[in-house]
C-alpha cells in the first residue's frame, strides 16, 4: 500500500514563499508520476502541477506557471512544490497524489490517473 505524507503548509503573507514536501513509501517511487492538487473552500479540487517518474517532464496549471516549481528526489522518495509570489487566491488545502499507472516518462493532470492521495496540508495566504 502506498502512503503519502505531506508537510510544509502554513500561513504566509502575500508575496511570500512556502515549500511543500510529500514523502512516499510502499513501492518503487521513480516509476510513477506524482501530482499536486488543491482545494479551496467551497470549490472542487483542481490540478496544480505534475511530474513524471523520472522527473524529466512536468506541467503546471496556468494559474501557477512562473511562480510554482515541482521537483522530486527519487533517492529520498519525496516530491516537492516550491511556491513563490504567493497570492491570497492560492489559499487552499494542497494534496499530493501518486499515479497508479506506470509513468516513468509521462505525467498526468487529471485526478482519475491518481490512485493514492495524501491527507492534505493547509496553505493560507493573507493579503
Amino acid at each position: 500500500q502506498v502512503q503519502l505524507v505531506e508537510s510544509g503548509g502554513g500561513l504566509v503573507q502575500a508575496g511570500g514563499s512556502l515549500r511543500l514536501s510529500c514523502a512516499a513509501s510502499g513501492r518503487t517511487f521513480s516509476s510513477y508520476a506524482m501530482g499536486w492538487f488543491r482545494q479551496a473552500p467551497g470549490k472542487e479540487r483542481d490540478f496544480v502541477a505534475a511530474i513524471s517518474g523520472s522527473g524529466g517532464t512536468l506541467d503546471y496549471a496556468d494559474s501557477v506557471k512562473g511562480r510554482f516549481t515541482i521537483s522530486r528526489d527519487n533517492a529520498k522518495n519525496t516530491v516537492y512544490l516550491q511556491m513563490n509570489s504567493l497570492k491570497p487566491e492560492d489559499t487552499a488545502v494542497y494534496f499530493c497524489a501518486a499515479s497508479n499507472y506506470f509513468s516513468r516518462n509521462v505525467y498526468y493532470t487529471t485526478q482519475r490517473h491518481y490512485a493514492y492521495w495524501g491527507q492534505g496540508t493547509q496553505v493560507t495566504v493573507s493579503s
